[in-house]
């Protein structure tokens, strides 16, 4: 039996999303003061004397297949003796948006884009974040570029941070570009036209790779979870897929790591205060010790990174399947990320899960709200200008950001349940395998293996752990509220 509201889901989805997120505090439109003053903005920004023209490199993006929002851009070029030298182009959003403008104010109030199941909900007006402000193919873009040398160990040698004119020479999309990186899949047809870029993208991945061993090394943790994402036809909804990550997204991540430790260390550099996103050393660590026992690891008392990198790769080794589960239940409790302010002299604490200690975002100016403040801060910087946030309000923006990018993940979850109770809508009665992924006051949650949703045990929950595995029965589900209630059978 079908499920007759799916033929209307992406209507349905939206109208609860919009309601989910005003109940967050999040708002869902612009206001008219806001699109009146996007009537006014007519082109991209302008590039400025200082601003060195970098047009000719063979810069790429890489993001998902259906981004239209890409905020950077990055090239390689080898060096002597083994180094690189890799430049990563960050959009030159703040050159466009004026601070404390209608949409600006829209920015500060949502703090980031919102992504739920049947509607994007954008941090800023598409005619900006898809177009006037995006790196988008064959248009020149005003940029910020950091620099880095790396040795040919992968240590840094020195970094620069300058304004630059930049064009994006191929659009890619992760999965492809990984298929061929990892040799399972043709090379991408954006790629060949471009002189170079073949051979500058293995570069690029080389030194990803070397990145992402010292930093495991260091303590950074390997983690995998499983975030389910639509997919629809029309408007009907078809099914929710498991997003894997792949050598293409870690190339990225590594690139964004380094970026956002230049950022933060220039800043610091020039006695500027800066938005650092941190994990502290965790508060439960204890209960990750005892969940390294269950698996038959021991893990010291004291907080340790590399220690708990080593339990990851060997649970990571012995049981693939259950890793997802495993790593969602470390990461509840590691502690949720925060941003901070670290003023001239400051000793703010690291990010723990990455192993770094400077970490400012800076690379999603048209996604995140701490990235355009990121970015105004670097501009002064370099521009010899003081600080365009009093301290004050540079501390509460962080708290704001911090509070509302929790509602917004939020209001993504119970979308994803909500499109996930619709689709299990007509299948009343059925048994699933699951995995359990959470104990608490509130209830135990488990994870089906197919669609990979979360739902609550209303039934048979006694003495459940938090990594068991169960058999379980589909009770009842709720659309508008998200709800997923199961029973353990068997």
């Amino acid at each position: 039996m079908t499920n007759p509201a799916n033929g209307r889901a992406r209507a349905i989805l939206q109208q609860i999303a919009h309601r989910v997120m005003m109940e967050r505090g999040l708002e869902p439109d612009f206001s008219e003061a806001a699109l009146h003053e996007l009537g006014t903005i007519s082109g991209p920004a302008a590039p400025t004397a200082a601003a060195r023209d970098l047009r000719g490199l063979p810069w790429c993006s890489i993001d998902n297949d259906d981004s239209r929002d890409l905020d950077q851009l990055s090239v390689a070029e080898a060096l002597p003796d083994g180094a690189v030298k890799l430049l990563v182009a960050i959009a030159d959003v703040a050159a466009l948006l004026p601070q404390d403008s209608a949409i600006d104010a829209h920015a500060e109030k949502n703090t980031t884009s919102v992504y739920t199941a049947g509607q994007i909900f954008p941090m800023l007006p598409e005619k900006l974040s898809t177009d006037l402000t995006s790196l988008n193919f064959e248009a020149d873009r005003l940029a910020l570029v950091v620099e880095m040398v790396f040795a040919g160990d992968g240590a840094m040698r020195k970094s620069d941070l300058y304004q630059a004119q930049v064009r994006n020479r191929a659009k890619l999309a992760y999965n492809s570009t990984a298929a061929w990186l990892d040799g399972t899949g043709p090379m991408p047809p954006a790629i060949g036209p471009v002189a170079g870029l073949a051979e500058n993208l293995r570069l690029q991945h080389r030194t990803a790779q070397q990145l992402r061993t010292l930093r495991h090394v260091r303590g950074a943790l390997t983690l995998q979870t499983i975030e389910a994402k639509p997919v629809f036809v029309g408007d009907i909804l078809q099914d929710l897929r498991a997003e894997e990550t792949n050598v293409a997204k870690n190339l990225i991540e590594e690139l964004m790591v380094a970026a956002n430790g230049v950022t933060a260390q220039f800043l610091a550099a020039r006695k500027f205060p800066s938005v650092r996103r941190v994990v502290r050393t965790p508060k439960h660590w204890d209960r990750i010790v005892e969940l390294a026992a269950t698996r038959k690891f021991s893990l010291p008392k004291a907080p340790d990174g590399v220690a708990l990198e080593k339990f990851l790769q060997a649970a990571l080794l012995e049981d693939p399947a259950y890793f997802p589960d495993l790593s969602l239940a470390v990461i509840k409790l590691l502690g949720a990320g925060e941003y901070i302010v670290e003023f001239p002299g400051g000793s703010a604490p690291g990010h723990f899960g990455l192993a770094v200690r400077d970490y400012a975002h800076s690379t999603a100016p048209n996604r995140r709200f701490p990235d355009l403040l990121t970015q105004r801060l670097l501009k002064a910087a370099l521009a010899g200008r003081p600080p365009p946030y009093a301290n004050d309000r540079l501390t509460a923006l962080a708290q704001h950001c911090t509070g509302q990018e929790d509602a917004a993940k939020r209001v993504e979850r119970q979308l994803i349940k909500s499109a996930a109770a619709m689709l299990l809508a007509s299948r009343i009665g059925e048994r699933f395998d699951a995995t359990v992924t959470g104990v608490a006051d509130k209830g135990t949650f488990v994870r089906l293996f197919r669609p990979p949703v979360e739902g609550r045990l209303t039934i048979g929950c006694d003495n459940c752990q938090v990594g068991d595995r169960l058999r379980v029965q589909l009770v009842h589900t709720d659309v508008d509220r998200g709800y997923i209630d199961l029973k353990r059978v068997g």
